[in-house]
């Protein structure tokens, strides 16, 4: 099982650095609605099959940030 929201972290990471989803998309090269996309949840970030793989062989996945 995925132990992190991953979609409130990175609401979570956009608030603490200052920076606009557009801002965000504008950098990367990607589309608004894309970066909306996954900020809210529609848009998988963490294949579901590797996490179910994962969870077959007794682990649950956990995301950690590290501030560059």
């Amino acid at each position: 099982m995925l132990q992190n929201n991953v979609e409130m972290d990175l609401k979570m990471r956009l608030i603490e650095s200052g920076q606009t989803q557009t801002e965000v998309a504008e950098k990367l090269g990607v589309s608004l609605s894309y970066v909306n996309r996954i900020t809210k949840g529609r848009e998988q970030i963490v294949n579901k099959t590797f996490v179910r793989m994962m969870d077959e062989l007794g682990y649950d996945v956990e995301l950690t940030y590290k501030k560059k």
